[in-house]
């Protein structure tokens, strides 16, 4: 995996397409500043949860075009790119033909049947699907209210349930019901293999060398079991998963969100993969408001000491998380964010419902900083010194704000796009030459190229008073910031050969 920067957008989100982007990496403000970059699913044919539920994964040449993917490639920009290990959608052509031909289809298990999952283990309610025994579910872990199902009609007027545990969308429409969702593929089955299979592959010609494997931790399901990371299960998917990426010369990253406490983040290391630092968002922001950076420096030694491989953020297409930091830092400290953060502007995101049980905030890095350009620069000046690969969200490149009015939009259950403002090229070249903005770019082009900031190099941690020190060394050069937090100032200093 390269070591350098990493820019992640959706392929509309600077210009209104994939070209204007490249078009952007070219200006001699970019060129060579990033060497990745991670493009979100919207790429490809979807139609919910802004490119999340994938109907198949052909180019959406309205976006983006294969010219585009080539021209990256020249640049010397390598490709990130989602894989929705656990779900497709239903307007896909293997629930289509499910629902055209019933049991008739080749893809009859491809997907799963809400009912045939528990049959025999609970009880067939009047609305039509089996209300499993709750000693069997109470302890499985589920991502919105009620049971993951959604009730699909079929062409002889049966109604049936099949698992869907992110989102869906149901509605009248000419006296008949009309629905979309993400229908949880059913790993069981040899002929969802050959998909994974098939799909890999495409994904390689594009240019990908990571692929992200979204929401795979919900990809085992077992009648008793919690349902999310079943144990074996979720390591034998992701090892047979893993052969078959090799043929393709793919580097996969697991995505999971888990307490610091249950150290996922570890056992996915230990594993060979890397692994997201959910961690060091609400990390940076504790220090910034806090004026202190010891906690961030004691994750920073845990990432080195046990060789954990990491791609690291501040913004990113989801919100701030949360949940992540419970057991690393005091659960007062953590609310404390949630309220400074929900003062200014952001939103919380509850896990089905309960407001006892906080997942993340929703909103702009820069405003959950209280907008606040020294703060930004501090941010990113951090997040480019801690180990691991770090990950550009566009819209914290730019300094953007809450967008409440696309949440006004979007309307229940769509806090996300607070922090998905697409931007037009007026407002990239109006804003770049903002001082907050230039510096970002500064620092991230000097991340990028500087020969310091690699993996052999030796990162060494400082921390007093309301000063932070971090060091990388290697043979004889080193690169060096301090950040003094009550000034909130930064100053970085390199020593080159």
């Amino acid at each position: 995996m390269k070591q350098g920067v990493m820019l992640n957008a959706y392929p509309d989100s600077m210009g209104g397409k994939l070209e204007n982007i490249v078009t952007l990496l070219r200006e001699p403000e970019l060129r060579g500043a990033v060497s990745s970059f991670y493009i979100l699913p919207s790429m490809f044919h979807t139609d919910l949860d802004r490119g999340f539920s994938v109907q198949d994964y052909e180019l959406e040449e309205t976006l983006v075009k294969q010219e585009d993917l080539k021209h990256l490639q020249e640049m010397g920009i390598d490709l990130k790119l989602d894989f929705i290990l656990n779900h497709a959608s239903v307007l896909s052509p293997q629930f289509q033909d499910l629902l055209k031909n019933g049991n008739r289809s080749e893809y009859k298990d491809f997907f799963i049947d809400w009912n045939q999952f528990w049959d025999g283990y609970g009880n067939l309610n009047e609305q039509g699907y089996i209300e499993p025994d709750e000693e069997l579910i109470k302890d499985m872990f589920f991502r919105k209210q009620g049971l993951p199902i959604l009730m699909v009609e079929f062409p002889d007027g049966r109604s049936v349930p099949y698992w869907n545990t992110f989102y869906q969308k149901v509605w009248r429409e000419h006296g008949k019901t009309k629905y979309l969702g993400q229908m949880d593929l059913n790993v069981k089955s040899e002929l969802v293999w050959r998909f994974y299979d098939e799909t890999l592959k495409k994904l390689a010609s594009y240019g990908a060398a990571i692929v992200r494997l979204d929401a795979f931790a919900y990809t085992s399901k077992e009648v008793g079991a919690r349902n999310f990371f079943n144990e074996p299960e979720t390591w034998e998917i992701l090892e047979r998963l893993t052969k078959l990426g090799e043929q393709y010369h793919l580097i996969f990253l697991p995505e999971i969100h888990a307490s610091y406490g249950e150290k996922r983040y570890e056992e996915v290391a230990k594993r060979g993969y890397i692994t997201y630092d959910f961690f060091l968002p609400g990390l940076i922001i504790d220090a910034i408001e806090n004026k202190n950076g010891d906690t961030l420096v004691r994750w920073g030694k845990e990432v080195i000491e046990k060789n954990i491989s990491t791609v690291n953020m501040l913004g990113c297409h989801d919100g701030i998380p949360l949940l992540d930091l419970k057991g690393l830092i005091p659960e007062e400290r953590i609310q404390g964010l949630i309220d400074t953060i929900v003062n200014r502007g952001g939103y919380i995101k509850n896990l089905h419902g309960q407001k006892n049980i906080y997942y993340q905030v929703n909103s702009t890095f820069y405003s959950a900083l209280g907008e606040d350009d020294k703060k930004m620069l501090v941010a990113r000046a951090l997040q480019l010194f801690m180990p691991g690969k770090p990950q550009i969200w566009y819209l914290d490149l730019f300094a953007g704000k809450n967008d409440h009015e696309a949440v006004r939009k979007a309307g229940k259950d769509g806090h996300k796009e607070i922090n998905r403002t697409n931007l037009d090229t007026a407002y990239i070249l109006e804003n770049a030459d903002r001082d907050v903005v230039k510096r970002q770019i500064e620092m991230i082009a000097f991340r990028n190229t500087c020969s310091v900031f690699k993996k052999a190099a030796r990162i060494e941690f400082t921390s007093y008073d309301t000063i932070l020190k971090i060091k990388w060394s290697y043979k004889s050069e080193s690169a060096e910031l301090t950040v003094d937090f009550e000034k909130m100032e930064y100053t970085i200093n390199e020593k080159l050969a």
